[in-house]
């Protein structure tokens, strides 16, 4: 069963997508949150497996609480799937960068939303659409400098490749059939790629992609 903590200032969204999500018969939404600091709380309380996270939310926003999150050793197999009413919303890179695990806009079909919060609960970045590409393209057109070269470093070349592929939104299984490796191989690589950069999912490995210059903004098909 998936658990599932809804974070939303507007009770009638947190109402409509609650109705949705407890129709699944492997998804329970087992907390409600009007601000960020109750969704934390809520957290830390449930042990929850997704937050659907709004970010702009009064007192303690979306963001600040999915830092609070991350930063909680005891909350680390939580995962944030960022809500957002615009599509190029300003502080969604952040969020990504801070540690969610991907975000939908609010008027995603429900089908993508149910599929999101099971993506995102199987340890998978939601990256696949077109506007979550463009989201991070603008992120990394404003990176202040490269990453750090020694985290480069640690990676081998095919580590490297694999992280560039996973930057251009590729799956385990395209990430193979490009590699001509299998898709249990391609895995094996992203997961020692992750560990050696510290990436908590597969957000932020394609985040440092970006960060390290191994993808960038036009590369894009």
């Amino acid at each position: 069963m998936i658990r599932v903590v809804l974070a939303d200032d507007q009770t009638l969204v947190r109402v409509g997508f609650r109705a949705l999500l407890d129709a699944e018969p492997d998804i329970e939404v087992v907390g409600e949150a009007g601000d960020g600091a109750h969704a934390v709380r809520l957290a830390r309380q449930t042990r929850p497996d997704v937050v659907l996270m709004d970010i702009r939310m009064p007192g303690v926003d979306g963001l600040a609480a999915t830092r609070q999150i991350v930063a909680d050793p005891a909350l680390s197999m939580v995962r944030i799937l960022v809500l957002t009413t615009f599509e190029l919303d300003e502080y969604v890179a952040e969020a990504l960068r801070s540690g969610a695990a991907g975000f939908l806009v609010k008027h995603t079909d429900l089908a993508e939303l149910v599929r999101g919060v099971r993506v995102v609960a199987a340890g998978d970045g939601l990256l696949s659409p077109g506007v979550t590409r463009r989201v991070i393209e603008r992120f990394a057109a404003r990176t202040a400098g490269p990453a750090s070269p020694r985290r480069l470093a640690e990676l081998t070349d095919r580590e490297r490749e694999v992280v560039a592929l996973a930057g251009q939104g590729l799956s385990n299984d395209e990430i193979a059939a490009r590699l001509t490796v299998s898709p249990a191989t391609a895995k094996t690589h992203v997961s020692r790629a992750m560990v050696k950069l510290g990436a908590r999912d597969r957000a932020q490995l394609v985040v440092f992609a970006y960060e390290a210059g191994l993808v960038r903004p036009g590369w894009l098909d």
